[in-house]
């Protein structure tokens, strides 16, 4: 699996073109959420990137995150149905599927390295601009593929 750069404008581009061709019909191939949770899920890395989002972590996780950080941007594909921070989580919460699409587009369209204020990861510890631009776009790869985008 290649990873790409999220930093890069014709890149940024395939994404807006996959999620132009989502629905609010669309159907998941694995998971619990529908396409509109989707879309709000994914927003909240970008939104942690951005310092907008501040989720805590568990004890746990910011212990043992920093030995898996490389999980985020290296070219294997994330697993299905992973765990998640709960803050992360959509399911249980109706969610308009315009307003979701449009917001990500824009938080797509915005993601620069200088928009990306946050060097440490809640969770995973210190990462590059690089490393972060390659862990949104692999999130995102992941989850429109599960509705086959």
């Amino acid at each position: 699996m290649e990873i790409k750069n999220l930093f890069d404008a014709v890149v940024k581009q395939e994404l807006v073109s996959r999620i132009n061709q989502l629905t609010p019909q669309t159907q998941r191939q694995w998971g619990k959420m529908d396409v509109a949770q989707m879309l709000a899920h994914v927003q909240m890395p970008i939104r942690i990137a951005f310092g907008t989002h501040r989720p805590k972590g568990s004890f746990l996780l910011r212990l043992i995150g920093p030995l898996f950080k490389s999980k985020l941007w290296d070219d294997n594909p994330y697993k299905r149905s992973l765990p998640t921070d709960p803050t992360f989580v959509m399911t249980g919460n109706a969610k308009d599927f315009e307003k979701e699409k449009e917001s990500l587009v824009n938080l797509i369209n915005n993601f620069t390295e200088k928009n990306l204020i946050v060097e440490r990861h809640p969770v995973f510890g210190k990462l590059t601009k690089e490393n972060w631009s390659k862990a949104m776009w692999k999130h995102l790869d992941h989850h429109l593929q599960q509705f086959g985008v």
